[in-house]
């Protein structure tokens, strides 16, 4: 195959065509963002406890709080006394013997109006729907890896039909289904950017104004939680961004570059004819002076090359790793002290100069050194919290947000470096298989909370030590760094057996 590139030299890469496509995109990115941890809020865990009718007979032996609230006699949380959220006194008898909460619970709405869990009583013996129910979200945005990016914010459509779910299973179906567009939507923008654009504009949208504009959208989402207490609400509120962004994409072009590769060069020198005209420049007699077809995914997969198969196994474990590394940290916010919209709201805005630090590291160093370097940062503070935790909550705080920082960064690099290894023919389908990785990553996370209960500062250490692991297999990845994007499977990076250098 001919080189791409120099073909296409004569569109420029900052005309009227590519300015479009460029903002066009940023904009359709909004939406995944916006939609990326709803799970936090809807699902949010207010304080609760047993309600006790008022006719109830409580014995004299419950001890009765200044604010009126009756306890079980020597019951601590953290050396004050606390109801219980999962038991109260028989209330017809006078001998101090618990029962479970027969007439369901009183949850506070000092942060949440209503959520998930307090409309459906996810608590207590029904607790374990709260980590399943994140993790059928998350299992939809795997499926969505499968699923053509084209079609993907029909599925925002699930948001409006999130608000008038009747019950928690068919609350989960229909979360399901707005996890498998999510995923989709964030595949097909950063492919079709990394295809159309090129040169200095094409690191500018992947490391940078693309992150910072799906980190606009997630930025939104505890501004809008902290108007709009309730879930149904928020839930219809989550659907605006979707729904408005619906018609953008029928202005967005195919990737020419993909369909070149696939043979089809009457409708890829069409278009770029029409971009010609859109950024008045002369387009060429003949664009292309080939029409061979490159090579399918499943024809790469019968010819068993070791290249390809050695590439996507070092490509997949960072990927997973360092994915559920970021979703455990976001979950993991429930444990800090203070304000959950806020902190949020922290460990969100943090992100903007991660990906700036990330944008100007894929500008003038090599893939590997950066994504190495921003990991290991992120990982060494996250498992220094087991000393700040409990005495230090400033510092603490500080350091998650140094650890997000970290991670955060390394993602964005680790999704340019992705698109760098894959060839045109298989770039769409590498970056899924990547998704697909990380999305068994985050469908994890949820429960990374459950490890509290055996030892407080678990969930730290398996999110800081996740983060190393994904090092470890980055080294071995082949250096892209000032390196042509490949458009078939002979043009590949053999990865690398030892390391040596990070040039």
């Amino acid at each position: 195959m001919q080189d791409y590139e120099e073909s296409v030299s004569f569109l420029g890469t900052w005309g009227s065509f590519q300015k479009r496509v460029f903002f066009l995109l940023c904009l359709t990115i909004i939406p995944s963002g916006y939609n990326l941890l709803s799970v936090i809020f809807l699902l949010a865990t207010p304080q609760h406890h047993c309600s006790i009718p008022h006719h109830s007979n409580l014995s004299q032996d419950w001890i009765q709080l200044d604010n009126g609230d009756f306890i079980f006699p020597g019951q601590q949380v953290a050396g004050r006394l606390e109801r219980s959220s999962c038991s109260r006194p028989e209330v017809l008898l006078s001998n101090l013997t618990q029962e479970g909460c027969k007439d369901g619970w009183t949850y506070s709405t000092e942060h949440y109006q209503s959520t998930v869990v307090s409309e459906f009583n996810l608590v207590c013996s029904d607790q374990w729907k709260q980590p399943l129910t994140s993790l059928v979200y998350f299992l939809g945005g795997l499926s969505g890896c499968f699923i053509s990016g084209q079609i993907s914010d029909r599925y925002f459509l699930t948001d409006s039909a999130l608000a008038f779910a009747p019950s928690w299973p068919v609350f989960i179906a229909l979360f399901f289904m707005l996890g498998l567009g999510q995923l989709t939507c964030y595949i097909a923008v950063f492919v079709l950017g990394s295809e159309i654009l090129m040169g200095p504009i094409r690191v500018l949208f992947s490391s940078l104004c693309m992150p910072w504009a799906y980190l606009l959208g997630v930025m939104m989402l505890p501004v809008t939680a902290y108007l709009v207490r309730s879930w149904r609400h928020l839930s219809l509120a989550m659907a605006v961004p979707g729904l408005a962004c619906i018609p953008l994409w029928w202005l967005i072009p195919e990737s020419p570059r993909w369909l070149v590769s696939c043979g089809r060069i009457q409708e890829a020198e069409f278009l770029l004819r029409s971009a010609a005209l859109e950024n008045r420049v002369e387009a060429p007699h003949v664009i292309f002076l080939s029409a061979n077809k490159s090579p399918g995914f499943l024809d790469l997969l019968r010819t068993a090359n070791i290249r390809l198969k050695a590439l996507l196994h070092h490509k997949n474990v960072p990927e997973f790793s360092i994915n559920m590394s970021y979703f455990g940290l976001s979950f993991n916010t429930s444990g800090l002290n203070g304000n959950p919209f806020l902190n949020y709201f922290l460990l969100t805005a943090v992100e903007l100069p991660a990906y700036a630090a990330n944008w100007l590291a894929l500008r003038s160093l090599p893939r590997r050194l950066s994504y190495i370097s921003f990991t290991l940062l992120g990982a060494l503070a996250l498992l220094v919290i087991q000393i700040t935790l409990n005495s230090q909550p400033t510092v603490t705080l500080i350091l998650v947000l140094v650890g997000k920082f970290g991670i955060v960064a390394g993602i964005g690099v680790l999704y340019m470096y992705t698109g760098e290894l894959s060839p045109t023919v298989i770039r769409n389908t590498a970056m899924s298989t990547c998704a697909m990785f990380s999305r068994v990553g985050s469908s994890v996370s949820p429960y990374l909370l459950q490890l509290a209960v055996y030892y407080q500062f678990l969930p730290w250490i398996v999110v800081g030590s996740l983060s190393l692991l994904s090092v470890v297999f980055c080294v071995f990845l082949p250096e892209t760094f000032r390196q042509p994007l490949p458009d078939t499977i002979q043009q590949m990076a053999v990865p690398q057996r030892s390391v040596c250098t990070f040039e």
